[in-house]
């Protein structure tokens, strides 16, 4: 009998180390903080410019040729502007020749004397990251390098980049371009850019210019003669060997490599509406730069999804309105003007608030409106708080987002009349207060 006691005993204890065992699994190991083998990374919807993961994302490195994301968006702003046309032709320079020709750096050969159209040039940069064919834009639409390095410079701080230093259009290392690097800048300089400030480059690039993502997701091009791959092998291409490296919905963006970058990648994907970009830096191998974007793209997929947080028109609790001064009515009900949608993790949609601040210049010494107010008058403004852990804030360098608190309907100001006699009865109203205290003050 004992022994009987004995083994269901050691029977209970193996399923107890069993069950506890399986308890103390994740339920899904995505859910878990990301470990990327990348030096600096970042995660963003591309809709709002919400960061959703980071990993030392404001650390400044050699970008290699996703600095052509910014040679990409002047040509196509160009474009838009009239300066050139797709059809505009151009001949190729003595230094863009010998980029081309040398086989270190990427490219497919071009050949002088001979006019190539803006479509041309552009599709070669974009697709298989053409050094020659980026030169030979940027000397087009400036005149020389060195003239649209100060342009790319210039729209980097327009656009708000918080780390940035463009030396030359393709990434490559200035040391690299012999006594051809560009006019103004240091011959041992090279491109400097944050994973943040890369990310809003491309945020910029892809919403102003969506034509560009229609380029970057062809698999293949022709080219004098050639038929090139495009380098991002997370597009599905035929190529078996390619074919592990293939990401539903990938569309772009830009590869990179440099001895001093090491392996970069900046990528973006669309599912079901939703759109992530990515931004990986030093990786160490063409396929780790893709395999990392992976799971970053992986990981936003399946742990975000677009929730409304707030509606335009919210009121917010306690604060339904405002006291008015001078107005035909005494208050003025408030609200926010556009509503809040954000990619948010499951079951964090209460651990989202509001914060009202209302602009002081429109209150009098009581902290009142005052009349008249028009229907829709900026009022103030309503700041979104997250107070769960990990906000990696935006990447507009802005922690919290923000939107208009708006009047909901018009308050008139009063006539002279009801002004006069509001006037006198505050008058008397405090005179007999006066009075009243006095009396007080006999008895007391």
């Amino acid at each position: 009998m004992k022994q009987i006691y004995s083994k269901l005993f050691m029977m209970f204890l193996v399923v107890l180390i069993a069950t506890t065992s399986f308890m103390s699994q994740p339920m899904n190991t995505q859910a878990q903080e990301l470990e990327l083998d990348a030096e600096s990374a970042i995660l963003v919807d591309a809709e709002t410019g919400k960061v959703l993961y980071a990993k030392s994302p404001d650390i400044a490195l050699p970008p290699a040729s996703m600095t052509k994301m910014m040679t990409e968006y002047l040509v196509l702003e160009a474009i838009e502007n009239g300066e050139i046309t797709w059809e505009t032709t151009t001949q190729i320079s003595d230094y863009a020749y010998s980029i081309s020709a040398n086989p270190e750096f990427s490219g497919i050969g071009l050949t002088q004397d001979k006019s190539y159209t803006v479509k041309e040039l552009y599709e070669a940069m974009a697709i298989f990251s053409d050094n020659g064919t980026t030169i030979a834009l940027a000397e087009l639409i400036s005149g020389s390098e060195g003239e649209f390095v100060k342009r790319m410079n210039q729209k980097a701080e327009e656009m708000g980049l918080p780390d940035y230093q463009f030396v030359n259009s393709t990434g490559l290392d200035n040391s690299s371009l012999g006594d051809n690097y560009p006019e103004g800048t240091d011959p041992n300089g090279t491109d400097l850019l944050s994973a943040r400030s890369l990310a809003l480059l491309a945020y910029n690039l892809i919403n102003e210019f969506p034509h560009a993502l229609e380029i970057s997701s062809r698999i293949e091009d022709d080219f004098e003669g050639y038929t090139v791959e495009n380098l991002n092998w997370m597009l599905p291409h035929e190529a078996s060997y390619l074919q592990q490296f293939y990401y539903e919905g990938i569309d772009g963006l830009k590869t990179g490599y440099t001895g001093l970058a090491g392996y970069t990648f900046t990528g973006t994907a669309e599912r079901n509406g939703n759109r992530l970009i990515t931004v990986v830096m030093r990786t160490d191998s063409k396929e780790a730069r893709f395999e990392q974007t992976a799971k970053l793209m992986d990981y936003g997929f399946s742990q975000f999804e677009k929730k409304d947080l707030f509606a335009a028109g919210y009121q917010l609790e306690g604060k339904e309105s405002i006291p008015v001064a001078k107005g035909k009515e005494d208050t003025v009900d408030i609200s926010i003007k556009e509503g809040i949608s954000l990619p948010v993790k499951s079951g964090d949609e209460e651990l989202y608030s509001l914060e009202y601040s209302i602009d002081k210049d429109l209150l009098n010494e009581d902290g009142n409106l005052i009349a008249p107010i028009k229907k829709g008058d900026k009022i103030g403004t309503a700041k979104l708080v997250y107070t769960g852990e990990n906000d990696y804030g935006y990447i507009f360098n802005a922690d919290n987002l923000t939107v208009d608190i708006v009047a909901e309907k018009t308050v008139e100001k009063a006539n002279w009349f009801m002004l006069t006699l509001g006037a006198i009865g505050d008058f008397f109203s405090g005179i007999f207060s006066s009075i009243v205290d006095t009396v007080k003050g006999w008895f007391s």
